[in-house]
């Protein structure tokens, strides 16, 4: 099952006219950073694509390099083991107004538009507490 896809945003009304095609994912590269750096990367990609996985940990590519290189360009369910799935479904897929897009919006507030988000450490730095804190309150939900 596909989650999101580069295409979905690049091919979209609200994407502007002179940003790059691959901009559309960096949203989706930033929480694929997320997971693949709190080992919620599924079996296929263990096996396969170690050393790929070992470069986003290490910040020679980032989680938009991995989207686009090892995954076609969409995040789908495979890419993750069990427990990454389930809080794919909570936080990424989720309708609520505390979401993955909700955060990211609000994190980045300064951009006109999310597509402008630069494709950097800097600004997954910036989401990350977001994003672990969201995983805990999903995992303190999960206890009861």
């Amino acid at each position: 099952m596909s989650y999101d896809k580069i295409e979905w945003h690049s091919q979209g009304e609200g994407f502007p006219k002179d940003a790059k095609p691959e901009d559309g994912g960096t949203h989706i590269g930033i929480f694929l950073t997320w997971i693949i750096q709190n080992d919620l990367i599924g079996e296929l990609y263990l096996e396969t694509g170690q050393e790929i996985i070992n470069k986003v940990k290490r910040k020679e590519i980032t989680g938009r390099d991995f989207l686009v290189e090892e995954c076609n360009s969409t995040f789908y369910d495979e890419i993750l083991n069990d427990e990454g799935n389930e809080f794919v479904e909570y936080y990424y897929q989720s309708d609520a107004n505390e979401n993955y897009f909700g955060d990211y919006a609000i994190v980045f507030d300064e951009y006109d538009n999310i597509y402008e988000v630069e494709n950097s450490w800097e600004n997954y730095e910036k989401i990350k507490p977001v994003i672990e804190m969201r995983y805990h309150d999903w995992k303190n939900i999960e206890k009861r």
